[in-house]
Order: structure tokens, then sequence, then C-alpha cells
């Protein structure tokens, strides 16, 4: 694949456009997650009270992404994510206003904040099923990478702009600049054109709907084989990772030392993007449970050595084997599961990976005062590696191929 056919997909208008809305609603996020965290700060200066903030926000999203499947499986997916930027939009912006008014009080933040929580229920599954409707199937690589390449970099420099925003102009007025991002993400959609999918033939309830989802989730063994490895794979990421990991940089490598390994993994996966362009993978889960098995080695150096320079070494190959995964994950749901049933799949997907991640923030913290945070990061090291090449125990994991190229439905719209 050339540079040139990577980069086709920005030639179809329905394509570009989204990339548009997804590249401005992506940079809002990143800006936005330092934002509200010294705007809840300001508030109540009590770290209690940020957690409080970020439940609220996850709580509502874990127990309402399953409707969000359904009803991003029933209605066209571009109007259900133009009424959720619009819908965060006016979440955001409300919580900036009080901010910048000084009429803010942690009730307040904590109500709109389960609102969007709610709103992103929603929009995520049709926001991750959106781009089989949008290139054809031969593009479909091309286009996940462009996303992801996109998503990596503003990981990058988006917290820093959000920063920079809170230094100079406040947190009022940096949520304000977020709130505007939603809106022009779903400005940026409006000349977006899908063919619409056909009709039921009867219509269903909400109820049925939802237990169609649950057949086709536990029917398609390398579906809930993943999803079932990543509930623990998740727990033990944002456990001994993000929890444990910066209790053992600081007294090792140090806070500036532990920047520099979490850059490492944002740029290594930048880098495979990069190349993903190029290098077409074939067995999308084969080499993606390959790939995501390699960040179990940066976990067991912090258990065992922390010495900077391998760790930034073997945390920037991990970030490239991570993307591997994420590439794999998304062309195996895109190119084997229905369109009609492709939301709802992505709701049990992302319930898996959500509910298992404040498990791990919860368990981690004890089992290192328990065990020690050294060995509890070493094995659980141990632990990553071996859940990951379990899955491909899995004959349907390991064998799974890449779908042969079809006739796309999508608007001819390229330019």
């Amino acid at each position: 694949m050339t540079w040139r056919e990577s980069i086709t997909p920005l030639r179809n208008s329905n394509f570009a456009w989204y990339f548009g809305s997804r590249f401005v609603n992506t940079l809002g996020s990143m800006m936005a997650n330092i934002a509200l965290a010294f705007a809840v700060l300001d508030i109540s200066d009590s770290p209690s009270a940020l957690g409080q903030v970020l439940a609220a926000h996850t709580i509502p999203m874990v127990l309402f992404l399953l409707f969000g499947g359904v009803v991003a499986d029933r209605f066209p997916r571009t109007m259900v994510l133009q009424l959720s930027n619009l819908l965060s939009a006016l979440t955001q912006g409300a919580i900036a206003f009080l901010v910048l008014t000084g009429t803010a009080q942690l009730w307040m933040v904590i109500t709109l904040t389960a609102v969007h929580g709610l709103v992103s229920a929603i929009s995520f599954p049709a926001m991750a099923s959106m781009v089989p409707q949008l290139v054809p199937r031969e593009q479909l690589q091309s286009a996940n990478a462009l996303l992801s390449l996109s998503r990596g970099g503003l990981t990058i420099i988006g917290p820093t702009i959000g920063a920079l925003l809170v230094v100079t102009v406040g947190s009022g007025w940096a949520l304000a600049v977020d709130a505007l991002t939603w809106l022009l993400s779903a400005v940026l959609l409006t000349p977006v054109k899908v063919p619409p999918r056909p009709a039921r033939a009867e219509r269903t309830s909400t109820v049925q709907e939802l237990r169609e989802g649950w057949v086709l989730f536990r029917t398609t063994t390398w579906l809930w084989v993943i999803v079932l490895a990543f509930g623990f794979l998740n727990a033990i990421h944002t456990g001994a990772w993000f929890t444990l990991g910066p209790a053992i940089a600081k007294d090792t490598i140090g806070e500036q030392g532990w920047g520099f390994v979490l850059s490492a993994e944002s740029i290594g996966l930048v880098l495979m993007t990069v190349i993903l362009l190029r290098v077409r993978i074939r067995r999308p889960l084969l080499y993606g449970m390959l790939g995501c098995s390699l960040m179990g080695i940066p976990m067991i150096v912090l258990g065992v050595e922390p010495h900077l320079l391998t760790l930034v070494i073997v945390t920037f190959v991990a970030g490239a084997g991570i993307e591997v995964f994420s590439m794999g994950w998304n062309l195996a749901m895109q190119e084997n599961i229905d369109d009609e049933m492709l939301s709802r799949a992505y709701s049990y997907d992302a319930l898996g990976s959500f509910v298992a991640m404040p498990v791990g923030q919860l368990l981690y913290g004890p089992l290192g005062a328990w065990f020690g945070y050294h060995d509890v990061l070493l094995w659980s090291g141990v632990a990553y590696i071996a859940i990951a090449l379990l899955s491909l125990l899995s004959r349907s994991v390991r064998t799974l191929d890449r779908a042969p190229a079809t006739a796309p439905e999508v608007t001819p719209t390229s330019r």
C-alpha cells in the first residue's frame, strides 16, 4: 500500500467530514479532562470530590451502554451523533457558565456530568460503528489508522493545550472551549450523507433488540472471548499500571521519569499507526492479542527493576503492540459483524471494558498495601501476558481472517 493509497479515505467527502468532526471532538475531550479536574478542585479543593465527579460520568455511561447500542442500530447514526454532540455542548457549556459566574456547587457539577455520561453511553456505539458506512471495505484499515493517528497525536498535545488554557484564562473558559468543540463537531457532521439502512420487516421492542444483541454476543465465540479477556486485562492495566505505577515511579524514576514513560507509550502507538497505514494486517486478532500481551512487560520491569531507559524502551514497544490490537479489533468487528447489529456489538464490548476499570482502580491499592507494590506489579505483568496469550487458545480468535471485500453501501461522494 502506497502513502497515496493510505490516505484515500480522506478523498471521500463523507469520511473527510466525519474525520474532521472526530478530530475536533477528541481535541475538546482531551482538554476537558484537565479543565474539569481543576474546576472541581477550585470548587471543593478535595480529591474525593473529583472522584465523585468522575464516577458520576462513568456510572450512567456503563448502565446505559447497551441501550445506546440499540439506539444507534435503530436510528441513523449521524443523527444520533449530532444530537449527542449538541447535548454534550449544553452540559459542558452549563458547567462552564457556573464556574465562570462563581455559582458552581459540587452537586450541580455532579448532576451535569452524570447527564454527560448518559449522553456518552448513547454516542459511543454510534461513533464506533460509523466507519463501515463511510468507506468501502478495502479502505477500512486505512480509515481506522487515520482516525487512530489523529487520536494518538491529540493524546500527546491535547492535555498540554488544556493545561495552558487553565493557567492563562482559567478552568471555566477552558470548559467553554470544550463546549464549543462539541458544537463544532455536530456542525461538521451535517454534510455527511449515508444511505438509509434497510427497514426491518417487523417492528421490534427495545427489549427484543437487547436480546438480539445478547444472542449475537454469546454465539460469536471470538467476540465474547476477547471481551472476557479484556475484562481482566483492563482491570490489571488500570489497577497495576495507572494506580500502583505512579506510586513506585515516585520513589524510583521520579515524576518526570514517569512522564517520559507514558510519553514513550503514546509515541509507540502513533508510530505503529503510521506503519499500519502501509502494512495490511491479515489475522487481526492473532496479531492483535500478541501485540497486546507486550503491555505486561513494562509492568514486570517496573516491579522488578524500574530503570528509566529500560522502561522507556519496553513501554514504547508496548504502545506499538496496543495499537496493533486496536486496529485488529476494529477490523474484526467492522468486517465480520452485520451493520444492523454492529452498534450493539460495540456496546457489549464497551460494557465489558468499562466495568472492569473501576474494579482495578479500587482493588489494587489494598493489594499493594497487603503484598507489596513491587510484587503485585510483577505478578500482574505475568498475569497480563498469560491472559492475552490464553485467548489465542480459541481457534476462532487465532484463525479469524480478514473478510473479503464486497461492494460497499456508501454514498459515492469522492472528491
